[in-house]
């Protein structure tokens, strides 16, 4: 649990428990007591009495000796998407890049230090990397975290780059503060970004930012790539020129009903995204996965 000092009012126990909750993810579903107790850094009987008041609250189920969350946990969420108008705008323009393209869009905002996926259309390609609406992935590895970053006005970009991890994830990711920098000067000059497999190997993503009304940064359309399949001259040439036409409608559509800028924008439940071609419906609350998507 953090140390860090909290004001007169902060609830301990509160944070306590939302901890208990976020231990739970795609490889840890299911834990036992002591395991929560370890991961939460609390004693087994403080572990004890959130897991049961979870459950007695309808979010934890218990076998007995394994703990799960329940799908009332997504409750927890939908009150942030259910306000979030940009989805449901972006959709049908990350559907119409995706059947152009033929590779797979999503539409991600800024979350703390990290970028959060509040809408995707994958490809109907058998091998392509699945991943869901609020997986999240550290901003400045990404391209739309990118961007941005970018957009950032200069004291706060930099109280980001100071508190946040630069671990290399493959042995292309930058992890000095003056490369990361620099290099968000240059998305800053030419209005997007591209990463080339920062994020995982053979992965390379290409992403803009989209504009509320007021011109302030709301958020980062990206299309990602098997870099063995497509290489960094041709998504410049092949997919970038799509990409920001995209973006342009969608920014021609915020202008009339979306946000005008600010904080991160409240999103619409964005529903089930449609896969281009199929008419068919995927869930948008599936848990996330292990396998990354830039």
């Amino acid at each position: 649990m953090s140390t860090v000092a909290r004001a007169p009012h902060f609830v301990r126990s509160f944070e306590r428990g939302l901890a208990v909750i976020r231990s739970f993810d795609a490889e840890h579903p299911a834990r036992t007591l002591s395991e929560v107790a370890r991961a939460c850094g609390l004693t087994r009987a403080a572990a004890r009495r959130l897991l049961l008041t979870l459950a007695d609250l309808g979010y934890v189920h218990s076998d007995g000796r394994l703990f799960r969350l329940t799908p009332r946990v997504l409750e927890l969420g939908y009150a942030y998407l259910a306000g979030l108008t940009l989805p449901q705008v972006a959709e049908p323009h990350l559907e119409q890049l995706v059947a152009q393209v033929k590779e797979s869009s999503s539409l991600c905002v800024l979350d703390g230090d990290d970028i959060v996926y509040v809408a995707r259309v994958p490809t109907t390609r058998i091998m392509s990397a699945v991943i869901t609406v609020g997986t999240r992935f550290p901003a400045h590895v990404t391209s739309v975290g990118r961007v941005m970053l970018a957009a950032l006005p200069d004291d706060e970009l930099e109280l980001r780059l100071g508190r946040a991890q630069l671990r290399p994830l493959t042995a292309r990711t930058l992890v000095s503060p003056e490369d990361v920098r620099a290099e968000l000067s240059r998305v800053r000059r030419q209005g997007y970004a591209l990463v080339d497999q920062e994020l995982e190997e053979g992965l390379r993503s290409v992403g803009a930012p989209v504009r509320g009304r007021d011109g302030t940064v709301v958020a980062g359309v990206n299309i990602a790539v098997h870099a063995g399949r497509t290489s960094v001259a041709a998504v410049r040439r092949d997919l970038l020129p799509p990409l920001l036409a995209a973006v342009a409608r969608i920014e021609a559509d915020l202008r009339i009903t979306g946000p005008t800028g600010g904080a991160a924008p409240a999103v619409t439940d964005p529903g089930p995204v449609s896969s281009p071609g199929t008419g068919r419906r995927r869930s948008s609350s599936s848990p996330r996965p292990p396998a990354p998507a830039d």
